[in-house]
């Protein structure tokens, strides 16, 4: 017991004067010593700044597609944009129940579920005295909260036994209920007046960020019976699989306009006669541009970092070089190899491990400071509003690896020249200029 005690004293001992020789080095070599470790906290922490900037850009995004369901598409009517069968070019088309009823059978292999919309727009929302002009009703079916992420926050949405018994029941939004009722959690159960009809309010939703909040939904087949729209259909939406790729999912859309632009008498490869908003392909674009930014992004943080690893290594390199002489002066006097060969390792370690430190401080800070400021603005585009920068940050397992790297590379940069230096003959050393 005694001897070992004895033995880590001594092994602390040494270790304290390695430090104070590593502190003396240090001391001599000011400028040396800064240019180091400035390469190794540059390097660092422009990997780390990189990584974060492209995450926020890349954590905006997903956000954004996430609220909407990415494997569907979404049909408008448009306008053609060529002449056929004996119509002009130029001519509006409106979509109609034959649309949806060919969208619903003749695509069953790719399409899973189908919905619809119409809007009637300039509507007045009243419940006593408390009213809300210029409100839109959308008519709709049940799968419209999967379609664009609709997130109910008390009650129900509209369900199949409304559509098919025609139910004058509404959905609204939260800003919407609170306008009629200051407890807007109270309207639930309640009739409300909609124009001149009496509706039961079924549910409330959450509200967003775009102009949806003024929207209230209803069944489809009542609000095409109440106003007389007849075959009318304003919006036709559904859900896909099957389609593995960007370029399937276009040669679906292809297929789809030659099925249904016939049905107005517009050229089967009319693209303008229908306006198709596929979030399927879009989808799968911005997961190929996502893969491509953080290739990018880790390339150029790479390099960097390999920048830096090549300056430690020069410094290093000319440091053992300048020592080579104090080295032969040490064997002289009856240091052995390994004391050399460990000194210079250790002093290697503590300048890239103290700077390294500091470099993923430094971006660690220079993230959060983005995350404040940035990471916080919203862009407002009328329609709606984006976030353009979200969660500029990057996993604590990524800095420290990076981290962990340069300190690698240092280590070895310094054990190449140094292991040589520590083999040379004392006389040859001290002849070394």
């Amino acid at each position: 017991g005694a001897q070992c005690l004895a033995l880590r004293h001594k092994r602390i001992h040494e270790m304290i004067e390695l430090f104070k020789e590593i502190w003396a080095t240090v001391q001599h070599n000011k400028l040396r010593t800064a240019l180091t470790g400035f390469a190794v906290g540059w390097g660092i922490f422009i990997l780390i700044f990189l990584l974060g900037a492209g995450n926020g850009l890349i954590n905006a995004q997903m956000k954004q597609s996430e609220e909407f369901l990415k494997n569907s598409m979404v049909v408008y009517g448009g306008m053609t944009t060529k002449p056929h069968a004996g119509f002009n070019m130029g001519r509006r088309i409106e979509l109609n129940n034959k649309d949806l009823q060919a969208t619903s059978t003749a695509f069953s292999e790719n399409i899973m579920k189908t919905g619809a919309s119409l809007y009637k727009g300039g509507v007045v929302l009243r419940l006593g005295a408390n009213y809300m002009a210029n409100q839109t009703i959308e008519g709709t079916y049940p799968m419209r909260t999967e379609i664009d992420k609709i997130i109910i926050v008390h009650g129900r949405f509209i369900n199949d036994i409304d559509i098919r018994e025609m139910r004058k029941v509404i959905v609204l939004s939260q800003t919407q209920a609170k306008e009629l009722l200051r407890d807007g959690d109270a309207l639930l159960g309640k009739d409300i007046i909609v124009n001149e009809s009496v509706f039961r309010v079924i549910g409330i939703t959450k509200d967003d960020s775009s102009s949806s909040n003024s929207v209230a939904y209803a069944p489809f087949t009542t609000i095409s019976t109440m106003y007389n729209y007849g075959h009318r259909v304003d919006r036709i939406e559904f859900s896909v699989a099957g389609l593995a790729t960007a370029e399937e999912s276009d040669a679906f859309v292809k297929k789809y306009r030659e099925r249904i632009n016939p049905n107005h008498d517009a050229a089967p490869d009319d693209d303008g006669a229908l306006w198709i908003w596929n979030r399927l392909s879009q989808s799968l674009q911005m997961s190929t541009g996502i893969s491509i930014l953080r290739s990018a992004l880790w390339i150029v943080g790479l390099l960097t970092l390999l920048s830096g690893i090549v300056g430690v290594s020069n410094i290093m390199l000319i440091t053992v070089k300048e020592r080579t002489r104090e080295f032969g002066i040490r064997k002289a006097l009856g240091a052995s190899a390994w004391s050399i060969l460990r000194m210079v390792i250790v002093e290697s370690m503590v300048i890239t491990t103290f700077f390294g430190y500091i470099g993923m401080l430094c971006g660690v800070i220079a993230n959060e400071y983005m995350n404040a400021t940035l990471g916080n603005q919203v862009v407002d585009a009328g329609i709606f509003q984006a976030t353009m920068f979200l969660n500029p940050t990057v996993g604590i397992d990524v800095c420290l690896q990076a981290t962990l790297v340069m300190v690698l590379a240092g280590t070895v940069a310094g054990f190449v020249p140094a292991y040589k230096a520590s083999r040379m003959r004392p006389i040859v050393a001290l002849n070394a200029k």
